[in-house]
């Protein structure tokens, strides 16, 4: 019998990256919780867990900083990409109505997506650490009247009732996380390929190094810049493109790219997910409330 693959995460049980996981993985996966970020690197690193699974960007609030320092201090590679569909859901005690409802509690950021909802309701927010943490606390030290923002698998875990499903502002959110491992994924013609790299301060170096894929008819699917963190005012760019490093005009990319830029830090080629399909209306299915 084959054994458990370990999946590292920040946050609860229940947070929406274990709900990234048991897409990616299937609901046998076992998962480890993880402080931090950093905690979940280190996981991998020492073979306590075989994958880790970081969200890197946000359809509405942006990119995850702390992800992409990681990747270029460390030396784990991406072995795949998840899109996770982010529902948010009011939760509370067993029994509990919209009604009975004084205080709504979650992550900051959970808060502000579901601000409309709140505000119609005119319930006060206030901030928790987590978004799973907030119903694992209000499972342990039950207080009527108090409600928090999670996911489904929150509320199934800790044996919360859902009062209403889908209340975020925007039904369009979207997280994407990496599957990070050590060594490199096997070898998919389906793939994307993430790399960072820096330029030399001179005109025209940055176009120079984005031509090498544009001539070869290599789609860039994702650039952006960060600060470099040793020099400061100097800026590194994360760079994600289709296919596999080692296809024919890809690799000819990189060893140009090479030539032309400071220096290149391969991230990995790893299979290209799907976006859930949208319906027609530009929503996903949801129940809103």
């Amino acid at each position: 019998m084959s054994k458990q693959k370990v999946v590292a995460f920040q946050g609860a049980h229940g947070a929406f990256s274990e709900e990234a996981i048991r897409q990616h993985f299937g609901d046998e996966v076992g998962t480890l919780p993880c402080r931090s970020f950093e905690e979940i690197f280190a996981a991998v690193d020492e073979g306590r867990a075989d994958f880790g699974v970081v969200p890197v960007e946000n359809s509405v609030a942006g990119s995850i900083n702390k992800s992409y320092d990681l990747l270029l201090e460390h030396d784990l590679k991406i072995w795949g990409e998840i899109f996770l569909r982010v529902r948010h859901n009011l939760i509370s005690l067993p029994g509990s109505a919209l009604e009975d409802i004084r205080e709504v509690r979650s992550h900051p950021q959970a808060l502000a997506q579901c601000e409309r909802f709140l505000n119609r309701h005119g319930w006060p927010a206030k901030p928790w650490y987590d978004t799973a943490g907030s119903a694992k606390d209000l499972a342990a030290n039950p207080e009527p009247g108090v409600a928090v923002i999670a996911s489904k698998l929150a509320a199934k875990i800790y044996n919360l009732d859902i009062l209403a499903a889908g209340i975020e502002d925007m039904t369009a959110n979207y997280t994407r996380f990496f599957v990070v491992g050590r060594g490199d994924a096997p070898y998919t013609p389906e793939a994307k390929t993430s790399l960072v790299f820096a330029t030399f301060h001179t005109p025209g170096s940055l176009v120079a190094c984005l031509n090498e894929f544009a001539s070869r008819n290599i789609n860039l699917t994702k650039l952006e810049s960060r600060p470099r963190r040793n020099r400061p005012w100097h800026y590194v760019f994360h760079l994600d493109f289709e296919g596999h490093w080692q296809d024919v005009p890809q690799r000819e990319a990189l060893t140009a790219l090479l030539a032309r830029a400071a220096f290149v830090k391969l991230l990995g080629s790893y299979p290209a997910a799907t976006m859930p399909d949208l319906n027609k209306n530009g929503q996903s299915e949801l129940l809103q409330i």
